[in-house]
């Protein structure tokens, strides 16, 4: 992870849109609102009781038959991808997207009207930072089944090729790249979505395509267009007519490039990959790409961006004079030697604290634990992060030294490392709640030479005392 000197972006204004979901054909609109920093991407559905907010993450993709669908608490946002793809190529960071129907409005099957909406609204920059998962090493997914995959590679920005082959005559083998995400607006937004005729025809008699027109899906005609196939469509899309073009698509459509069903499978990529919520820098390489290895993937990347994230070692500056030092510290805490074990505290907020504590072999447990090899107790290691997580707590209070700090409850207790002596233990505790009648959550880190050696959750209880 990396967190760029480009700073965060959202809209300058909010920006509606009108139209018809492609597969529920329910009118819907569509608002692109301003949202503040670290928000990301939401959909909020304000036809439902309370306008239930659900955020665009890979981990609620339920379903992928027909776009990409997402599904919390029960509520449902179907076809996010082409809304999706839009925010990304416009390098948008933050927006709350508030629909009153299950599914954006298809408009023209491309992302084209969604880039124009945004375009209008204006682009604000925000305070923080952007946020970059730099790719260091080559990581996959692949689907046996398809035998899709989807790869990315270290790159110098964030990069997609996709390759496409449907094994059929009318459409063969197409290939698109997107070499800056720049060019996203003019080279991949307005590709638009494509069927071929026989999943039209599967779709119509199952009812799921009610939404459709023949103005926002390609249509190649893999097969005989047969008399009756071709009243079905004329009755569907209200045509009095409907013919097959040379280059065997229905003539409702000219195509914007003759690879548009490869760039719109790209275009299906960026959106897709929007769902694991952090950018990317790094080249993605999409080999029969689809919704559900997009996603799969995206679930994959987000996992081990979350495990790096929590394995991130906090950048400690030794030389700066801390924020407290051991004297400070016991004005704060009542723990005396030999059982304070924090040294300094480095960084405080309202959400989060950052001590050391320099291990020696002077600390009198390494008498007994163990004899000719000294290991700190990863019981003690639990009780340092704690104490650091004391002057949290404490902070909060204007007179602390007539508090004490209890535990109440540790759970997801985990030992990575063993801490010798010569380590410098770096502790970061975080808020995990905000604190409630004197009782605080916590999750905790230690790091030692580069690495997570312990990790916990941790509950405690400031006291006042008589």
């Amino acid at each position: 992870m990396s967190s760029t000197e480009t700073k965060q972006t959202t809209i300058k204004k909010e920006v509606s849109l009108n139209g018809v979901g492609l597969h529920t054909g329910m009118d819907v609109t569509l608002t692109f609102k301003p949202a503040e920093a670290n928000h990301g991407y939401a959909f909020k559905r304000v036809d439902l009781e309370g306008s239930p907010i659900i955020e665009a993450d890979a981990n609620y993709v339920t379903n992928t038959q027909r776009g990409t669908c997402l599904e919390k608490n029960g509520v449902v946002i179907q076809t996010c991808e082409h809304v999706l793809a839009a925010l990304v190529g416009l390098e948008i960071d933050n927006v709350l997207i508030e629909m009153n129907a299950a599914e954006p409005p298809i408009m023209d099957g491309s992302s084209k009207f969604f880039v124009q909406a945004l375009e209008s609204a204006g682009v604000a920059e925000l305070e923080a930072n952007r946020e970059e998962y730099i790719v260091k090493e080559v990581i996959s997914y692949v689907d046996e089944e398809s035998g899709s995959e989807i790869t990315i590679i270290p790159s110098d920005e964030y990069q997609v090729t996709a390759m496409v082959d449907f094994g059929t005559k009318v459409l063969g083998t197409q290939n698109a790249t997107l070499q800056h995400i720049s060019d996203f607006k003019t080279d991949i937004a307005e590709a638009r979505t494509f069927s071929f005729l026989h999943e039209i025809e599967t779709l119509l008699e199952h009812g799921l395509i009610k939404g459709g027109d023949l103005n926002n899906a390609i249509v190649y005609v893999d097969k005989e267009l047969s008399p009756e196939t071709m009243e079905r469509l004329k009755d569907a899309f209200k045509k009095d007519n409907i013919a097959v073009k040379p280059n065997g698509i229905l003539d409702n459509l000219t195509l914007h490039h003759p690879n548009e069903a490869a760039r719109h499978k790209l275009l299906d990529v960026v959106g897709d990959l929007a769902l694991i919520g952090t950018r990317l820098r790094g080249k993605v390489i999409a080999n029969k790409p689809g919704h559900y290895v997009n996603t799969q993937f995206a679930k994959k990347m987000s996992k081990i961006i979350k495990i790096e994230k929590r394995n991130k070692v906090p950048q400690v500056d030794l030389t700066k004079e801390p924020l407290m030092d051991v004297n400070k510290i016991m004005d704060m805490l009542p723990h005396r030697p030999p059982f304070l074990l924090v040294d300094k505290i480095i960084e405080l907020s309202e959400t989060h604290v950052i001590g050391l504590k320099n291990v020696t072999m002077n600390e009198p447990f390494f008498v007994g634990h163990f004899p000719g090899a000294p290991v700190m107790p990863g019981v003690l290691q639990i009780e340092a992060m704690a104490q650091t997580g004391g002057i949290l707590v404490l902070s909060t209070v204007p007179d602390p030294e007539n508090y004490l700090t209890y535990l109440l409850k540790i759970d997801n207790v985990r030992y990575k490392h063993q801490v010798v002596p010569g380590d410098t233990l770096i502790f970061k505790l975080d808020l995990l709640s905000p604190i409630r009648r004197g009782i605080c959550q916590m999750v905790g880190r230690a790091y030692a030479n580069g690495k997570l050696v312990s990790e916990a959750e941790i509950m405690a209880q400031i006291t006042k005392v008589k």
